[in-house]
């Protein structure tokens, strides 16, 4: 059977994404990323998804983005915005999905696997320059340049398979795929319990994302004073 390793960050995109690998008959070995982000609630969402989905395993994996800070996400002095912005957000992380991709490379070198999945979006997101398609298949060229894995004749592939597809439709996807939404945390400002705070930017798309859905949103939201 062939391998993959996917990307699993705890939230419902990547919990889709690997909902989807399972279903089309991948052997998964999950794979989070410990990047220094300012809560551990999605990590250990991470871990419930990736028992829930029947992942062959699940790996964390830690590098300290947050020692260069420069985003909301990495250095708490930044706020998480609470109203939409124009531009690139300060959630962006510099170079996050690169980093996280060359991890990603690294242990599919190590378990011999034929894809990396990700749960990459180009509709509904925040306009990160690192969710397009031309920066993911730019990544897998230069994947199958650099490996010792394809040198020897075993490219793999990157695969997004919900790139192009808005909140609501990975919504639908994932529930007829089974996924539990209820173990998830899309949340940037998450509490230590995993409750959303229903304002940021990650919020407000997947509330938007159940209800265009016309499903009901599973998401634990924290009072606000």
């Amino acid at each position: 059977m062939a391998r993959a390793v996917v990307l699993v960050s705890g939230g419902l995109d990547s919990a889709t994404v690997l909902a989807i690998a399972q279903a089309d008959g991948w052997t998964c070995h999950a794979l989070s990323i410990d990047y220094g982000q300012r809560h551990r609630a999605e990590l250990a969402a991470a871990a419930r998804v990736a028992q829930a989905l029947g992942a062959e395993s699940h790996r964390v994996v830690s590098v300290g983005l947050g020692g260069f800070g420069g985003s909301a996400l990495t250095d708490l002095a930044i706020g998480v915005p609470t109203q939409p912005t124009t531009g690139i957000p300060v959630t962006y992380v510099p170079a996050r999905n690169t980093v996280m991709l060359s991890l990603a490379l690294a242990y599919a070198e190590v378990v011999e696997a034929d894809a990396i999945f990700t749960g990459a979006n180009a509709v509904d997101y925040s306009g990160y320059p690192d969710c397009r398609p031309e920066y993911l298949a730019a990544f897998e060229r230069m994947a199958n340049l650099a490996t010792k894995l394809a040198g020897e004749g075993h490219p793999l592939v990157v695969r997004s398979p919900i790139v192009d597809l808005a909140k609501a439709d990975i919504v639908r996807r994932g529930v007829a795929l089974g996924v539990d939404y209820a173990l998830t945390v899309s949340c940037y400002d998450a509490d230590a319990e995993g409750r959303a705070c229903g304002r940021c930017d990650s919020c407000r798309l997947r509330r938007a994302g159940f209800a265009q859905a016309g499903l009901a949103d599973p998401t634990r939201y924290r009072a606000v004073s």
